[in-house]
């Protein structure tokens, strides 16, 4: 045995090191695309992320990045977090693994050194299957929190086997208490760690009871019941008894603020010390394990305290600004995110009858709490209600999705509405909604993922249910071509995914044949697999209730799901040396089972994952954030509105010191009171932002939405209107109800004045153009209302008064311009407000500001090594770099239309040299390059890439109409965005290359005669 433990100890440091130098090698140097700019500045500076927040990660973060020695390599620091906590957890999977393994073997030879052989291979085999999985793989080499959630996982479950070697020693308890406070601090990393609870349970009931099926009923009540704890009573119910106390000592007893918070703690404090002293001494050693695993579990959880403390100190990304006890169990509860139905709720066409208002939030003033309307919530017709909803969402693309998915014909229900009028609607069957939950939540959005990681993966781009796209293959032919159509003669962008990963579903299979393994020999030890693989998987799947057209693919929610697995394929080399060992007996065939599993399972996964995983490198996310800041003038006002061009924004300022003097704004949170307040704070070299509205004007619940209606002939002053919106008389507003009333605005279209004079000093408009200057720019908004966040940004551009440069990001979406994209002038990423009205009739938003965005793009702009072919370009960089690629086209277009062919050459070269076809792929834009290399002399570059381009869309097409009849709806769109890119290509080729010209012109009819005769 003695000998088995050293070599058990030794394996898993060996994982350990292999997972970590591979991570390391392959990690990210800098900030990636989605949340890892935020957390990377939230961690450096102990700033206030999204909520729920993560302030153990926080923590360590900010450990990590003292080691950088400089700010550019911070977030490499945090990264390698990630790496390490990523290692560590394959680390803790071997030994899981090797545990379970070594129960599977019976009697006195268990230590033999064959099965000690197989053992360790099992350990090796399933550890290292799940290091170069698709899913882990991607977390363990970025700044996120779910690498260091699965640490948790992984060292939780650990924790619990090894209790269970010495649950009837002395002190064994002692795991449990570790476990108590491991799952405590999980909490400031991540919630998904409290899933592990059932598996827990489970370990500890077999091992002190005989199984019967009342108590396994009972333990399976129980851990329902501490994960309720968890989840309601100790992160959500601590802070609601915390909010009583604050309020009765403050508002009641006229105490300051904070003093019902200190009371609660102390009291709290208090009875845990009675309550461990008093059953120490009266030797009740269940109830003191209880109570001390409630302590530790506070102390873990007790690193919230650092989210509050912050949150005081007003940092520049103070999120919710949580710093008092109400705004912090906002914060925890993640209602910004707002509510979506589990048990019972409406379906997503179910009427409205009434508005119900919502829990109120309290705000500090005169000393006390004050409660303002938060938000309200709305009232369904009953008969749209239904137990377990899955489509509730009424937003239009959903309700599509939902009709494909879920096959939705409804049953007709006959609707009276208030005014008296009827209405027939089609709710939704129970069946067609149980369909919706098994077609897209389960299988779509777990089994995919699932497969993607055990059976293989079609490529990276992000699936909706079509055949091209973000699909599982398994790289068998027969199987793919029958879900998938054909699987040669693929599009080029298809054919050469780096993500086209291939793993033949041998990790599946062994997978299975671990799982089949455990249950025969050890069904005590396969329940408890099975619900740690149940509640990271298929449970999670039940609570996030997902709405179709995600903004990205949500695989990495369940890596806990997969580490299961990754246990059952480790115990299927048992499986494998059983048939071997008839044939090769003894340490031989142990040797061959173990490494023919690890060449084929692990050894596979990692040499198809490896160009898709490998980060090193790619500096995109970074580069694209500086080339925003750098398209904006100093001191400049730039509105963003996503994840991707916010959060790299937020690191290049927070952490590289980079163009302080910008105040970026997203637009997505400028809805928030308390966004709106820390707006109007000076930030680093960035003065407040000009907003003349009072917080009790925009406090939440007040002016969420103004409406606009057409009733003046001219259009409105900006600040008079604004004055008339944000006015408490109630003769300003229209009566809804009763005792609501709601603000308007009676007009649609506004006039802000223009001083010529300012907007040259500025640098607003050059002297050149002083002619062009409107004496006021006029809009119309194209719609009927307006949000809080529109509200704040006509009042900005009001209280601004053409003082400070304002930009809108080439990424917002055009309904957030509020109409005025007429005055918006190009100036490489971002779009500048100035009072000139475009002149163009094109569909193109705004007009291009040649001189300024020239000069920025050929010496401000960086490229992050995307013109590398070994760097790998996810499909995020890749659209990113795509709308850098389409605005250097209207560049080039410009400068051609104002005589400066040099200057368009220079933008062109520079498109296609830096953003190359072997990493940018073409896609509409190319054709207006095309365009331009012609009409800028320069044919022998244009008809190579436009032959390069007919070609692409050629093998396109040809693969779109070779389908099988049931296939081809699934490529309409492909099949019509190909045909009207050639015809666009074609007509740009006529005049300029007669020999290119007739080949397409031939291909072109052939293919229109072809669908004509389908």
């Amino acid at each position: 045995m003695q000998r088995y433990n050293l070599a058990n100890i030794i394996g898993g440091w060996l994982a350990f090191l292999l997972a970590a130098t591979v991570y390391i090698l392959t990690v990210e140097p800098t900030a990636s695309f989605w949340d890892c700019g935020e957390f990377i500045t939230a961690a450096y500076k102990l700033q206030i992320g999204h909520p729920p927040g993560a302030p153990l990660y926080m923590l360590l973060g900010r450990l990590f990045s003292l080691f950088a020695g400089d700010v550019s390599r911070v977030a490499l620091s945090i990264n390698i977090l990630s790496a390490l906590a990523s290692a560590f957890t394959i680390m803790f999977l071997f030994w899981t693994i090797t545990h379970l393994a070594k129960k599977m073997f019976a009697g006195n030879n268990t230590y033999s050194t064959t099965n000690i052989i197989i053992i360790l291979g099992s350990g090796f085999t399933g550890a290292l299957a799940y290091a170069f999985s698709d899913s882990f793989w991607f977390s363990a080499v970025e700044a996120e929190v779910y690498a260091l959630s699965s640490f948790f996982t992984a060292v939780v479950f650990w924790a619990i086997l090894k209790w269970e070697n010495v649950a009837d020693e002395k002190y064994a308890n002692r795991w449990l208490i570790l476990i108590a406070y491991l799952m405590g601090l999980s909490i400031g990393v991540h919630l998904l760690n409290l899933l592990t609870i059932p598996a827990i349970v489970f370990v500890f009931y077999f091992k002190k009871y005989t199984p019967t099926i009342k108590g396994i009923l009972a333990a399976a009540a129980l851990s329902a019941a501490l994960l309720l704890s968890f989840m309601y009573g100790i992160i959500h119910g601590m802070i609601v008894a915390a909010s009583w106390f604050e309020l009765y000592f403050v508002n009641k007893l006229g105490l300051p603020f904070k003093s019902g918070v200190i009371v609660y703690l102390l009291i709290g404090v208090s009875l845990l010390v009675y309550a461990l002293i008093y059953t120490r001494k009266n030797r009740k050693p269940l109830l003191h394990t209880i109570f001390l695993g409630i302590t530790v579990i506070l102390i873990g959880y007790s690193s919230f305290s650092l989210v509050v403390i912050r949150s005081l100190a007003n940092p520049p990304m103070d999120q919710n600004s949580p710093d008092n006890v109400f705004s912090l169990l906002y914060y925890l509860n993640r209602e910004q995110y707002g509510n979506r139905p589990l048990l019972h709720g409406q379906y997503y066409n179910a009427p409205v009858t009434g508005d119900k208002e919502g829990r109120p939030a309290y705000i500090k003033q005169d000393g006390r709490y004050v409660s303002a309307r938060q938000s309200f919530s709305y009232n369904y017709d009953s008969r749209f209600k239904t137990l377990f909803p899955r489509m509730y969402s009424s937003d239009p693309d959903h309700v599509r999705a939902y009709r494909e998915w879920g096959q939705v014909k409804g049953r007709p229900v006959r609707v009276t509405r208030d005014n008296g009028e009827t209405e027939i609607i089609n709710k939704p069957t129970f069946i067609e909604n149980l369909r919706f939950f098994a077609r897209y939540q389960l299988g779509h959005m777990y089994f995919r993922y699932f497969m993607w990681n055990f059976a293989g993966r079609q490529n990276d781009i992000q699936g909706e249910g079509g055949i091209l796209e973000g699909n599982w293959i398994s790289g068998i032919h027969m199987i793919d071509e029958a879900r998938l159509g054909p699987q040669y003669g693929l599009p080029e962008r298809y054919q050469n995914n780096k993500a086209r990963n291939k793993y033949y579903m041998l990790p599946l299979i062994l997978g299975l044949v671990g799982l089949l393994m455990q249950l025969q020999k050890n069904r005590k030890d396969f329940l408890v697999v099975s619900l740690l693989f149940l509640f990271t998987g298929v449970a999670i799947v039940l609570y996030l209730n997902q709405t179709p057209f995600q903004p990205r693919e949500r695989d990495y929610a369940y890596a806990g799901s997969f580490y299961a697995f990754a246990i059952w394929i480790g115990l299927g080399v048992i499986a494998v040396h059983e048939n071997l060992k008839s044939r090769i007996k003894g340490q031989k065939g142990a040797l061959l089972a173990a490494l023919l599993t690890l060449v084929f399972i692990p050894g596979l996964m990692a040499l198809q994952n490896r160009d898709d995983h490998d980060r090193s490198d790619r500096y995109t996310a970074r580069d694209i954030a500086w080339n925003y800041l750098q398209s904006c003038a100093p001191d400049a006002i730039l509105f963003t509105f996503g994840d991707n061009d916010t959060f790299p924004l937020w690191y290049l300022q927070e952490v590289e010191g980079i163009r302080t003097d910008v105040r970026v704004v997203n637009l997505s949170y400028l809805s928030a009171d308390w966004y709106i307040e820390q707006m109007k704070r000076k930030v680093y070299e960035s003065d407040p932002l000009p907003v003349s509205m009072t917080f009790d004007q925009y406090v939440q619940g007040t002016r969420d939405i103004i409406y606009l209606f057409d009733r003046m002939t001219e259009p409105a002053d900006l600040r008079s209107a604004l004055d008339y919106a944000l006015s408490d008389d109630p003769s300003g507003k229209i009566q809804v109800s009763p005792t609501e009333y709601v603000d308007y605005i009676p007009s649609r279209r506004f006039s802000l004045p223009v001083d010529p004079k300012r907007v040259i000093e500025t640098g607003t408009v050059e002297p050149s153009d002083a002619h062009l200057i409107e004496p006021a720019i006029e809009w119309q908004i194209p719609r009927n209302y307006i949000t809080k966040s529109g509200l704040t940004v006509l009042d900005i551009l009001a209280s601004n008064n053409w003082e400070r440069p304002v930009y809108f990001a080439v990424t917002v979406p055009s309904g957030e311009y509020l109409g005025l994209q007429d005055y918006f002038r190009l100036e490489g990423m971002a779009y500048r407000l100035v009072p000139v009205l475009k002149q163009e009739t094109d569909n193109f938003t705004g007009f291009v500001g040649s001189e300024t965005m020239y000069r920025n793009i050929t010496e401000e702009f960086k490229w992050g090594n995307m013109y590398d072919p070994s760097v790998y370009l996810d499909e995020t960089n890749i659209r990113m770099a795509l709308n850098m690629r389409s605005n250097m086209a209207r560049l080039a277009k410009t400068l051609i239309d104002e005589g400066k062919t040099d200057s368009a050459v220079v933008i062109l070269d520079q498109a296609m040299n830096y953003m190359p076809k072997e990493t940018i792929p073409y896609n509409y834009f190319i054709v207006p390059i095309i365009e331009s290399y012609y009409l800028a002399g320069e044919p022998l570059k244009a008809s190579g890439i436009a032959r390069d381009k007919a070609e692409l869309l050629k093998k396109e097409l040809n693969y779109y109409l070779s389908l099988k009849r049931e296939l081809r709806k699934y490529v309409e769109f492909e099949q019509s965005r190909a045909l009207t890119i050639y015809r666009s290509l074609l007509r740009v080729v006529t005049g300029n290359d007669l020999l290119l010209e007739q080949e397409m012109t031939n291909d072109l009819n052939s293919y229109i005669r072809f669908l004509e005769e389908r």
